[in-house]
C-alpha cells in the first residue's frame, strides 16, 4: 500500500461513542420490537403493520433529509409527493405485499408526471429527484417488511438482515477507529478503511452463517448463507458510500441532526437501505420460502 494512503487511526472518542451507543440502543429496541410483534397471532394479518408503520416513519424522515440535501444543489423536488409516498410504501407492503408496493410506486410516478406537465417551471431533474428520493428510501426499505411478510420464517430472516448490518457497522467502526490505517475511498468517506471493511464483512458473514446453524428449519444451506453474507457485506459498504457521496455533493457532514452521535435518519439507515432489496432477492433466488 502506498505510503500516502497510510494514516494514523482516528481512535475511539468516548463521548462520541457513548452518544452513538445510546442512540443505537433506542433505535435497535424500536426495530427489534417491531419485527417481533409483527408475528403475534392475535394481530393476524395486521401484524406486519407494526413493522410497516415503524419503517414508514423512518423512510419518511429519510426522504425529507434527502430532499433537503437536493435543495442545497438548487433542485426543486416535490417533497409532499416524495415524503408521503416514502412513508406509505412500507405500509402498502405490509398490507398487500409486493402488489401493494408496486401500486404505490405507480401512483407516485403518475402523480409526478402530472405535476411536471401542469407546472411549466418544473424541470425534468426536479421530477426525477422527486421519484428517486421516494424509491431510494421508501421502496428499498419496504423490502424489509416484505421479507418478514413473505417468507415462512420471515421474522427470523428480517432479524438476521438487520443484525448482519448492525454487526457490520459496529465492527467496521470499532476496528477502523482503532487500527484502520489504509483508507478505501478518502475522497468520498475519509474515515472508512480497508481494515474496517474486512472486519465489518466478517461480522455480516458470521451472522448469516449462524442462521442455519441455530435455526435449521429456516431453509437456507450453510454454503448459501456464506454467499449471502458475503454479498450483503459488500452491499452494506455500497449503501454507506452512496450516501456519503450524496453528502459530499451537497456539502454537508450529516444528512440531519435528529439522532445524536449518528446525524440524521439517512445516516443511520444508509447501510440498511440497499441491503433490504438485495437480501429479499438473494433469499428468493436461493429457494427460501
Amino acid at each position: 500500500m502506498a505510503r500516502d494512503k497510510e494514516v494514523r487511526p482516528a481512535g475511539i472518542q468516548p463521548v462520541r461513542l457513548a452518544r452513538r451507543v445510546a442512540t443505537a440502543a433506542v433505535y435497535a429496541i424500536v426495530v427489534l420490537f417491531a419485527i417481533w410483534f409483527s408475528r403475534i397471532p392475535t394481530l393476524g394479518r395486521f401484524g406486519p403493520l407494526v413493522l410497516g408503520a415503524v419503517i414508514g416513519v423512518f423512510a419518511a424522515f429519510s426522504a425529507a433529509e434527502f430532499y433537503a440535501m437536493e435543495r442545497r444543489e438548487s433542485r426543486l423536488p416535490n417533497e409532499m409527493f416524495g415524503v408521503a409516498a416514502a412513508g406509505l410504501m412500507p405500509l402498502a407492503a405490509a398490507l398487500w405485499g409486493l402488489p401493494g408496493l408496486s401500486s404505490l410506486v405507480t401512483l407516485l410516478i403518475a402523480a409526478s408526471l402530472v405535476w411536471h406537465v401542469v407546472f411549466i417551471r418544473v424541470r425534468t431533474v426536479d421530477t426525477a429527484v422527486t421519484v428517486f428520493g421516494a424509491l431510494y428510501t421508501g421502496f428499498l426499505l419496504s423490502y424489509l417488511v416484505l421479507i418478514e411478510r413473505t417468507f415462512t420464517s420471515g421474522r427470523v430472516l428480517a432479524l438476521t438482515v438487520v443484525l448482519g448490518v448492525w454487526a457490520n457497522d459496529s465492527l467496521a467502526y470499532l476496528v477502523g477507529s482503532m487500527v484502520g490505517r489504509h483508507k478505501m475511498v478518502p475522497k468520498i468517506s475519509p474515515r472508512k478503511s480497508w481494515e474496517g471493511f474486512l472486519a465489518g464483512g466478517f461480522g455480516t458473514i458470521a451472522v448469516w452463517v449462524a442462521l442455519p446453524l441455530l435455526v435449521p428449519t429456516v431453509g437456507i444451506t450453510l454454503p448459501y448463507a456464506v454467499v449471502t453474507g458475503t454479498v450483503i457485506g459488500a452491499t452494506v459498504v455500497i449503501g454507506d458510500l452512496f450516501e456519503s457521496r450524496m453528502k459530499r455533493e451537497a456539502g454537508v457532514k450529516d444528512s440531519g441532526n435528529a439522532l445524536p452521535g449518528h446525524g440524521g435518519f439517512l445516516d443511520r439507515l444508509d447501510s440498511l437501505i440497499l441491503v433490504c432489496l438485495i437480501a429479499y432477492w438473494l433469499l428468493w433466488w436461493g429457494g427460501v420460502r
